[in-house]
């Protein structure tokens, strides 16, 4: 991403993660870097068609700690798999190892997106009242799984606007291409790769967490539960 165009994302993701800004506000600033980053993701894919030195396939390992460890990570599985990249967790600690695979310009996206809406949903949380009687930590899990799967539905809406803008009969294939060898190096890596089973979450706060996540500031229309792009390593 272009040092230019990278400071405009991240001055609109530091104004949508600023406590001080409206639901409202946030959701603009999201929306315009959302937009701005799934134009770029698109753009390079067709570039790295023609030459494909200009992206490789590579990967790196990211760090989820505690506390709610395994709803971050779920988090980092919901923006990665609607950027075409795949996420393999492994357990590290009290927290895990998220090991990304994808495209350098797709990595660098996530990369980006995940580090500003765990500041977004940090700030969502603290001011989310837990209800009367109910465990907070079980009302917060259930907040973090819905925020994380409406961040990836909008996630995978903007990316399908941003390949449909582009008046470019290959890119569909482009796109799908970049998928698949992707996931051929998760399995080169992983040849015993397992899916994780689905979580049953008790607490109540899937759908204050869900509306949280339709604010949130994704950057732009092409940048959920993320399961279908998660295994676990064996």
């Amino acid at each position: 991403m272009s040092e230019a165009m990278l400071s405009k994302v991240r001055k609109l993701l530091a104004k949508a993660e600023d406590p001080a800004c409206t639901p409202a506000e946030s959701a603009a600033f999201t929306a315009k870097a959302t937009e701005l980053i799934a134009r770029y993701g698109v753009d390079r894919a067709l570039l790295a068609a023609r030459d494909p030195a200009t992206d490789p396939v590579g990967d790196r390992v990211v760090d989820v700690l505690a506390p709610y460890a395994r709803d971050k990570a779920g988090l980092l599985a919901a923006v990665a798999d609607p950027l075409r990249c795949r996420s393999v967790r492994r357990a590290r600690g009290d927290g895990f190892a998220l090991h990304l695979f994808g495209f350098a310009s797709d990595l660098e996206r996530v990369d980006l997106l995940f580090t500003s809406l765990l500041v977004q949903a940090a700030h969502g949380l603290s001011g989310t009242a837990v209800p009367a009687g109910e465990h907070p930590a079980a009302f917060r899990r259930s907040w973090l799984a819905g925020f994380a799967r409406m961040v990836g539905e909008r996630l995978r809406e903007a990316e399908a606007g941003a390949a449909a803008e582009r008046d470019v009969p290959s890119v569909a294939l482009v796109l799908a291409d970049r998928s698949d060898q992707v996931a051929r190096r998760v399995t080169e890596v992983y040849p015993r790769l397992r899916t994780a089973p689905l979580r049953r979450l008790a607490g109540t706060g899937f759908g204050a967490g869900a509306e949280a996540g339709r604010r949130a500031d994704l950057g732009g229309r092409g940048v959920v539960d993320g399961a279908g792009g998660r295994g676990i390593a064996r």
